[in-house]
C-alpha cells in the first residue's frame, strides 16, 4: 500500500462487498487459499467453495482487437483514489492503478471495482496455487543452486516475508502470413592442398511462410523489474479462471499501466522473433540445407484477438551484508526469479578453471 500526498488528484471508490466475505464460524474476513482454490478463514481454518456462475463460461474470452476501445497507457504518475472500506468505514488513500489491497484498521479485503471510464477490467485470473510457505521453500531450494552465491549467503538467507501480487498481462493470438526471400547454403567437403575444407554453395530462395501464434505474453505493468518477471515465465494462461473478485481477496493487485495499443507493439516484436526463427527452420528443412543467410520477410497479421489477465506472484526479498536483494515466485508453478549476492572468489576459481580446461584441450588436440 502506498500513501500520497493529497493534494494529487484523487477519486473516492468504495470497495465490493462479495469479497468482504465473514467467516460464519468466527466472524473473521475469509481470503482466497491457494492450496484449496477457495475461501478460507485465516483464524479458525472454515473452508468454503467458491460458487461458479453457471450463465458464463469459465475462461476469459478472447477479444477482437480490433474493436477494443480503451487502447492507451494507463500509467497515472501520482493519481489517488480514496478507498471507502465496506467493513469499517474507514478511508484509505491507494494508487489509482490498484485493484485490492487489505483496509489497515480492520483488515477487511478492500477489492475494487476493476474498470473505470479510462480503463478495462480483467477478463481472466490465474489463481495462486504455490502458497507462502511453499514460496518460501523454493526460494531455498533455488538459492542453495546458485553456484556464485556465497556460502554464507545461502546459510543465512531467509525471506523478509512474502506478498502475494496479482500482476497485469496481456496476451496475443494470431494469425502470421509472412513473405520471405534468403539465401540457404548447402555444404560440401573438398580436398585442398591435402587438407580437407567445408565450402557452401548458396542459393537464392522465396515463398510464404505462415504461422499461429497463441498466447503470446506481454507485461502489462512497470512497477516491477522486468527481466526479474521475464525469469518467472511460462505461466499456463490456459489454465485462467474468468474474473471474479473472490479470487484476488486478501492479496494486493495492479490494473494495467501499459495499453493494448503499446503492448500488441511489444508483442508482434517478440513474434517477428519467432516467425524469423520459424522460416529459417523451414527454409532449412525443405531444401534439406546446412545454412541460411540474407533472410528478409514482411509479416502481415490477421484473427487478432487478446486476453487482459491477472497472473499471480510472490514478491520478497533478505538481506546480506547490510544489502537487500530481491526476488519473486511465480504463484502458479513456483519457479524462482531474482538477483543473488556474487562471491568474486568463486568467479576468479571457475575463470582460472575455464582457462585451464580450454588450454589443456587444445594440448591434447595438437597432442594427439
Amino acid at each position: 500500500m502506498s500513501e500520497f500526498d493529497t493534494n494529487v488528484s484523487t477519486q473516492t471508490v468504495d470497495t465490493l462487498k462479495e469479497t468482504d466475505k465473514k467467516c460464519p464460524s468466527c466472524g473473521g474476513v475469509m481470503n482466497f487459499n491457494p492450496a484449496t482454490g477457495g475461501l478460507s478463514c485465516p483464524y479458525c481454518g472454515y473452508e468454503e467453495k467458491i460458487p461458479p456462475k453457471e450463465e458464463r463460461q469459465e475462461f476469459a474470452d478472447e477479444l477482437d482487437i480490433s474493436t477494443a476501445d480503451k487502447l492507451e497507457n494507463c500509467n497515472w504518475g501520482l493519481t489517488t483514489k480514496t478507498v471507502l472500506c465496506q467493513a469499517c468505514g474507514a478511508e484509505s488513500i491507494y494508487d489509482a492503478l490498484q485493484i485490492s489491497a487489505v483496509c489497515p484498521f480492520c483488515g477487511s479485503n478492500q477489492v475494487m471495482e476493476a474498470s473505470d471510464k479510462e480503463t478495462m477490467a480483467p477478463g481472466g485470473v490465474v489463481p495462486f496455487q504455490v502458497t507462502d510457505r511453499q514460496a518460501s521453500e523454493l526460494f531455498l531450494k533455488w538459492i542453495k543452486r546458485k553456484w556464485f552465491c556465497p556460502k554464507m549467503a545461502k546459510e543465512s538467507a531467509k525471506a523478509k516475508n512474502f506478498n502475494g501480487v496479482y500482476l497485469p498481462y496481456w496476451t496475443f493470438d494470431a494469425d502470421t502470413v509472412s513473405e520471405y526471400r534468403a539465401d540457404y547454403g548447402k555444404d560440401r567437403i573438398v580436398n585442398r592442398n591435402n587438407e580437407k575444407k567445408i565450402v557452401t554453395d548458396w542459393y537464392p530462395t522465396r515463398g510464404t511462410y505462415k504461422e499461429s501464434i497463441d498466447d503470446e505474453l506481454i507485461i502489462g505493468t512497470t512497477n516491477h523489474n522486468q527481466s526479474m518477471l521475464r525469469g518467472l515465465e511460462p505461466f499456463d494462461t490456459a489454465a485462467n479462471k474468468k474474473y471474479k473478485p473472490e479470487y484476488i481477496a486478501g492479496f494486493v493487485a495492479e490494473r494495467y499501466a501499459i495499453g493494448i495499443k503499446e503492448a500488441w507493439q511489444q508483442a508482434k516484436e517478440a513474434i517477428r522473433g519467432k516467425v524469423d526463427r520459424g522460416i529459417e527452420k523451414f527454409i532449412l528443412h525443405h531444401h534439406h540445407a546446412d545454412r541460411v543467410r540474407n533472410l528478409e520477410f514482411q509479416t502481415s497479421y490477421h484473427n487478432v484477438t487478446y486476453k487482459y489477465l491477472l497472473l499471480p506472484v510472490w514478491i520478497s526479498n533478505y538481506k546480506y551484508q547490510e544489502k537487500v536483494y530481491h526476488f519473486m515466485v511465480n504463484g502458479q508453478t513456483g519457479k524462482v526469479s531474482g538477483k543473488t549476492p556474487i562471491s568474486a572468489i568463486k568467479v576468479v576459481i571457475t575463470v582460472v578453471a575455464a582457462i585451464a580446461a580450454t588450454a589443456l584441450l587444445a594440448w591434447l588436440y595438437n597432442y594427439f
